[in-house]
């Protein structure tokens, strides 16, 4: 005769079995009241799918995790990324549908590393606050008056000392340089007078670092991130209040020109401006030292359109009256086959692995349902890379960018975004690339020495990074 302590522990093991069992199957499952759900999959309870989404890819293809399940559920299928489930669309009307549905039946939404990085929440005027402050200083006009030339001189200062080192870590350096000129340009912080180490040292990695695991333990990616951002935030939040403290003390960067508004606008907050700022910063610097890695792989390995680039270049150059000045906003806007470089490049290589809105009302599509809670990634890269709007799509032809239709490109092409939510940065990301090229082909020459082998996962990045030799051109 069994005992009552077996008994009760086969009983006890038999209902933790059956829950476990009954778990897993409606995470696998999960169940839509008002219609039917995309096909897909979910993965592994709690993780989902995430695994294989981070798993990296040679190539400037499409990332193996998208295109596999788009031949096998169709281009709108369901998963679940870090515990969140999501519907995933590489459906250009669908795409342009969410796009326009902003305020509507979807929210702005970010993975909770992002969230916890990125915390402001900017709807309504508060969103027209920081794009159009942001435009005041990043814009055209604030490019044209003031950021040009301040652009140029630093990427000369780079290059030249660049070419002093036998081997150049790309990645690193461009990001450093990037990192350090938006932030002197945001609170006139000079890393060359500071007793600490350079920060853009700690940040160069930082959106690779943001697609981790949200792990707030010591040891993990995660926990050394959110670790630099409060030290980042400090470092922002000492200037405001210095600022408060001297406001006298004119410095004619970004916070002088936002200091006004802790006065008029109720929101606006030292906490809030030091996360804005710290926005910024964020979303500048990892685009501009992307196109900056690529540009110098893809130019070395086509030379046809490195020599188209550097005759535009030079052309300017001997067209000045005095060949040492600086280029002028005539001249920058004249450099149309640079800006087609730079586009091609952020066609190929799709900085961001799609855009994020959360549903707040069900969106009926083509017999499914979307229900409200869920997330909806859209997918840019496969605009970007769809063979009906770019022939050959993965192949680097700048010279493509000649002939194509200007509606085309609106409908496929969205490097820093789409919608309301376009990026207010994208004119200075585009300016700081031009003018990084126009300086390096007129004054230099580059040769691979390393690494330069694509990995995306899928944020694009090298595998061992890209390590040149950069020399002086001669007279």
């Amino acid at each position: 005769m069994l005992s009552l302590g077996v008994v009760l522990s086969t009983f006890v093991v038999a209902s933790v079995t059956i829950f476990i069992t009954h778990w897993v199957r409606k995470w696998r499952n999960p169940k839509c009241e008002n219609g039917v759900l995309p096909p897909g999959s979910m993965g592994l309870p709690l993780i989902g799918e995430t695994i294989q989404l981070l798993i990296p890819s040679r190539s400037l293809e499409l990332h193996p995790f998208i295109s596999k399940r788009v031949q096998r559920y169709g281009p709108v299928f369901r998963t679940n990324i870090v515990g969140k489930p999501v519907v995933v669309t590489t459906d250009p009307k669908f795409n342009h549908y969410i796009l326009t549905e902003e305020g509507k039946s979807v929210e702005l939404w970010y993975l909770d590393t992002f969230t916890t990085m990125l915390p402001i929440y900017a709807v309504g005027n508060v969103q027209k606050y920081i794009r159009n402050t942001t435009l005041s200083r990043f814009g055209v006009e604030g490019i044209r008056v003031n950021l040009l030339s301040q652009v140029e001189q630093v990427i000369q200062t780079t290059l030249r000392h660049w070419s002093t080192n036998q081997i150049v870590d790309v990645k690193h350096e461009a990001a450093c340089m990037i990192f350090d000129f938006t932030l002197k340009q945001l609170i006139s912080y000079d890393w060359e007078k500071s007793s600490e180490k350079p920060l853009s040292k700690r940040f160069s990695s930082l959106l690779h670092g943001l697609l981790c695991l949200p792990l707030d333990i010591p040891g993990t990616t995660f926990h050394q991130i959110v670790k630099d951002r409060k030290e980042m935030l400090s470092i922002m939040r000492d200037a405001i209040v210095e600022r408060m403290n001297f406001p006298n003390k004119i410095q004619m960067d970004f916070l002088d020109t936002v200091m006004e508004d802790l006065k008029t606008q109720k929101f606006v907050t030292p906490e809030f401006l030091s996360n804005f700022m710290f926005g910024i910063l964020f979303a500048n610097f990892e685009p501009v030292t992307s196109v900056i890695l690529l540009s110098l792989k893809l130019l070395s390995e086509h030379p046809s359109s490195l020599e188209e680039l550097t005759a535009e270049n030079e052309a300017i150059i001997r067209n000045k009256k005095n060949p040492d000045s600086l280029l002028s906003w005539e001249e920058y806007k004249s450099m149309t086959f640079t800006l087609n470089v730079v586009n091609e490049i952020l066609r190929l290589g799709n900085i961001a692995p799609g855009l994020l809105r959360k549903v707040t009302k069900d969106i009926k599509f083509n017999g499914y349902t979307v229900p409200v809670g869920w997330a909806i990634m859209i997918v840019t890269s496969a605009h970007q890379l769809n063979p009906e709007a770019f022939k050959n799509p993965v192949e680097f032809n700048p010279s493509r960018w000649k002939d194509l239709d200007p509606t085309v490109i609106s409908k496929n092409f969205m490097p820093f975004g789409g919608g309301i939510r376009q990026c207010a940065g994208a004119d200075y990301a585009r300016a700081f690339a031009c003018t990084f090229l126009h300086v390096l082909v007129t004054k230099y020459r580059w040769t691979k020495v390393k690494g330069g082998n694509i990995s995306r996962r899928p944020v694009l990045d090298f595998v061992d990074g890209l390590h040149i030799k950069i020399t002086e051109k001669s007279n």
